[in-house]
């Protein structure tokens, strides 16, 4: 399998947890699609995604749109698309921004899809963490309450989506790193196309640039690496984190970018 297509299909293993995490979502397999309906009016969780490449013109790409923009209508205003670029050939590719404008649709965010055959040593000495699988009602709240302080998303959404219990029972296994009783950090690890993608991983704005969220991530997927065997690492990069993922041994393999209803 391509390096593109491991992070694009763990990517799409990781995107359901928001249709199954607050128990009124749902995940529908459409034609070329899937699309991951949150249960909540929140843009950002309501996804679609696509399944297989485009090739040849843009009517196939706007036909699976059309689909999905129909799916989500009757269920939203808001919602948005994760597009892995190396699933369109150069005719579509060249037409994309275009496609996307016409479904009412803005780009948000390009971000690299990285991959590491297996984490580098640091290059620095790592505080110590105290790390706690997502389990029980206080590390949910944790992840959270940490979900919404980091990435600004409203309060009441992160609770709705990684309170409840049923939520965390598939692939998505998420971390706490506490400090002195404090939970200061975040990760989610998913074990999928024989890798370990990396989502959420966030500190609290008083902890950054102390080492906490590497020491988390170091010690989240050793924990992970120790019960599968698996090495090999995926993500999609936030610009304030890709200096560290490069340090880290991530390269980049693949770019997605990120539409949103207007």
């Amino acid at each position: 399998m391509s390096d593109f297509l491991v992070v694009e299909e763990n990517l799409r293993s990781a995107m359901r947890f928001f249709g199954e995490a607050s128990g009124s979502g749902e995940v529908r397999a459409l034609d070329g699609t899937v699309a991951v309906f949150s249960g909540l009016d929140y843009g950002v969780f309501n996804i679609g995604l696509l399944t297989r490449g485009v090739r040849g013109n843009t009517s196939e790409l706007e036909s699976r749109l059309a689909e999905l923009a129909h799916f989500f209508g009757e269920r939203t205003l808001r919602w948005s698309f994760w597009l892995c670029e190396d699933l369109l050939d150069t005719p579509a590719r060249r037409r994309e921004r275009q496609t996307f404008t016409s479904f009412g649709m803005r780009a948000i965010s390009h971000p690299p899809g990285m991959m590491a055959p297996a984490l580098l040593a640091p290059v620095r000495e790592l505080p110590a963490i105290e790390i706690r699988r997502v389990v029980d009602a206080p590390s949910r709240a944790a992840f959270a309450e940490i979900t919404s302080v980091a990435f600004e998303i409203p309060h009441m959404v992160a609770r709705a989506v990684y309170s409840r219990a049923e939520a965390w029972n598939g692939s998505y296994e998420g971390f706490v790193g506490m400090v002195n009783g404090r939970a200061v950090a975040i990760v989610a690890i998913v074990v999928e196309a024989g890798a370990m993608g990396v989502y959420s991983l966030a500190t609290m704005p008083e902890f950054r640039r102390m080492g906490y969220g590497e020491a988390l991530l170091r010690c989240a997927t050793a924990e992970i690496r120790a019960r599968t065997g698996l090495t090999r690492l995926v993500l999609q990069s936030t610009e304030a984190g890709y200096k560290l993922y490069r340090r880290m041994g991530f390269h980049d393999v693949t770019k997605f970018s990120v539409y949103l209803t207007k």
